[in-house]
């Protein structure tokens, strides 16, 4: 009975100026606090409430429960009650609107941000520039395909280490055309998220096999969550699988985080201010290994190989900066005979894309690629560590 009461109590207080509002049991407590840190902010965040109708009332609710304490602070309530009516407005506009979940519509794509950054006013506009692109898609994994194969021609940003910086937001990124990986994951998410399509940041702070973090996207999709990233591969399919494959589930700064707007077991590692802690966060660590030895079961032959990585650069000046990355082709072979070939990652790739090869140990290749001039440059390779990673200049 005592219980009761706190909660009829509570109810109350956040329905006093709106009594035929029902809200879940479950937000009360966690939104009265919330209101509470809003300070002078209350008022906006109570207007937000009360605009809402009974069918919205729940999500406007959930999303200023787990607001970060600076958004409480400043987030006005026009702003918070035409974020909800446009994810709204994608839920019920488009088909794959009915397969998800409220609880995972409210975590993954009610929300108007992903980590710390600007929180720009992007619903409306990401809605005009994708609405049209998914407009004739049948199901959730067709607008996915299409929003990841032209986003970049949408918002025309391009992966660079020359961008201001790390956590930016989606109109910083637009403004420069520039960005990191966690800005250009910010916008896919973004994206993603103004046509209905849940979303979550993912990332590792440190890779195992070398220094250095990345940040990704995953989706949810028939009830499971896939990773894609800005320059697609496919679901489930990229060039750093194989980094996060080897993750140490035993070092928390090797772990593949998933991010959450309701809070979870763990905060998101921001690597550019690990003192914010309102990124919450799951461990997903597991998934990337499982699906990392799903795919070395399918490709039998490479166990007991070495990874020889290769990376281009225009001179040895520049290895720095990706905008001095060359695409280039490059060709092993052996006994005259091509084993493999491939491309080395251009200025767009993210500079942990690297093309990479699997070898024979203690045999010797020859490696083709051509140089700046277009002609043919032939190296002999040598196979003889465990791990070996080259860089070659197009500029001779």
């Amino acid at each position: 009975m005592k219980k009761l009461l706190l909660v009829l109590s509570s109810l109350l207080f956040v329905f006093g100026c709106s009594p035929s509002k029902k809200i879940d049991a479950q937000y009360v407590e966690d939104l009265n606090i919330a209101l509470t840190k809003a300070g002078e902010n209350r008022a906006e965040l109570q207007l937000a409430i009360d605009e809402m109708s009974q069918d919205k009332v729940n999500a406007m609710a959930f999303l200023i429960a787990y607001m970060p304490e600076r958004d409480l602070k400043t987030l006005s309530a026009e702003y918070l009650i035409k974020n909800v009516n446009l994810a709204y407005k994608a839920k019920n506009e488009f088909p794959w609107g009915n397969e998800i979940p409220d609880s995972v519509f409210y975590n993954d794509v009610l929300p108007y941000a992903l980590m710390n950054e600007r929180r720009d006013d992007w619903r409306e506009d990401f809605y005009n520039r994708f609405a049209p692109i998914v407009k004739d898609c049948k199901t959730m994994e067709e607008a996915i395909t299409i929003i990841n194969d032209t986003i970049i021609d949408v918002v025309k940003v391009k992966y660079s280490t020359e961008r201001e910086k790390p956590d930016q937001s989606p109109y910083e990124s637009i403004d420069q055309g520039l960005a990191s990986c966690s800005g250009l994951s910010v916008l896919l998410a973004d994206a993603f998220r103004s046509v209905g399509i849940p979303t979550r940041l993912a990332g590792t702070p440190n890779w195992t096999t070398k220094e250095g973090n990345h940040n990704w996207n995953e989706v949810w999709l028939k009830g499971q969550w896939y990773f894609t990233e800005y320059y697609p591969s496919g679901l489930d399919k990229s060039w750093f699988l194989a980094d996060a494959g080897v993750a140490d589930t035993k070092d928390p700064k090797h772990w593949i985080y998933a991010s959450s707007w309701k809070p979870a077991q763990y905060d998101f590692p921001l690597v550019w201010d690990y003192d914010i802690k309102y990124v919450h966060a799951h461990n997903v660590t597991d998934r990337y290994i499982d699906l990392w030895h799903k795919e070395q079961a399918q490709n039998v032959g490479k166990e007991g190989k070495v990874a020889v990585r290769i990376k281009m650069f225009k001179n040895k000046a520049c290895t720095l900066i990706s905008d001095n990355r060359v695409e280039t082709e490059v060709t092993i072979s052996a006994d005259r005979k091509i084993i493999e070939s491939g491309k080395t990652a251009g200025p767009l790739k993210d500079m942990n894309d690297i093309l990479q090869f699997y070898l024979d140990k203690n045999k010797t290749y020859q490696m083709t690629y051509f140089d700046s001039k277009g002609n043919p440059v032939t190296k002999s390779l040598a196979v003889e560590a465990d791990n070996m990673e080259l860089t070659l200049y197009k500029e001779i």
